[in-house]
């Protein structure tokens, strides 16, 4: 059974250091927030159990929509609560400055890309991706341009995209991220997200067209 929403009891070591209990905790998700991060990161070096368990809540709801875009429902949950006992593991090696938030959903995909290259299952993760992203804050006008089309129609579209294709799309309109956090999430160049986005988007009109019976001439 998936350790995420459940106490994990006080600690369970990485390595040489303890693992917050908070881990397993689900939390509001708080994001953007540099100068806070930066404060929770250098006391959690520093041996602050409490000060990770606050980023962990800051930003359990991103992770587990990143994760449902990426792997399976079975698996998603796992890969989110192994995916922060990694980061933090790693925070001695993350570098001074830089932003928390895209640091740790590149640690995320690629721990969801591990599972679901595992499992072999891809059913529905766009549907569930957009069912956790609910709670997202007010639609940017590239979420308006999704939210016009029919949901359902929707969602079966997207299900037929190759995951490449699917993963941007799911960081740029679900999530909401910036091209440079997409970037850093999905471990691609910022070009690549424009230019892939664009032929997603392109891949995505012809699949909404040929459900609803629509021939391109």
């Amino acid at each position: 059974m998936s350790a995420v929403g459940h106490d994990l009891g006080a600690v369970r070591p990485v390595g040489n250091r303890p693992v917050p209990a908070g881990v397993g905790k689900y939390g509001g998700a708080v994001e953007g927030r540099p100068t806070e991060d930066a404060e929770a990161i250098a006391r959690a070096r520093a041996g602050d159990v409490a000060a990770y368990e606050e980023l962990v809540r800051r930003y359990q709801d991103v992770a587990v929509r990143t994760a449902y875009l990426v792997c399976p429902e079975t698996d998603a949950d796992d890969a989110v609560q192994e995916a922060f006992l990694k980061a933090y593991a790693a925070l001695p090696r993350f570098r001074d400055g830089a932003p928390f938030r895209p640091w740790l959903l590149q640690i995320v995909a690629n721990e969801a890309r591990n599972r679901r290259r595992s499992a072999g299952r891809r059913t529905g993760l766009a549907q569930r991706a957009a069912d956790v992203a609910g709670r997202a804050a007010e639609p940017s006008p590239e979420h308006d341009y999704l939210a016009a089309e029919e949901r359902t129609a929707l969602f079966a579209a997207i299900n037929t995209l190759r995951d490449e294709d699917r993963e941007v799309i799911g960081a740029r309109f679900l999530l909401e991220l910036s091209e440079a956090e997409t970037a850093e999430a999905l471990g691609i160049p910022r070009g690549t997200v424009k230019s892939r986005t664009s032929r997603a988007l392109g891949r995505l009109r012809a699949a909404l067209a040929e459900a609803n019976g629509v021939t391109r001439g």
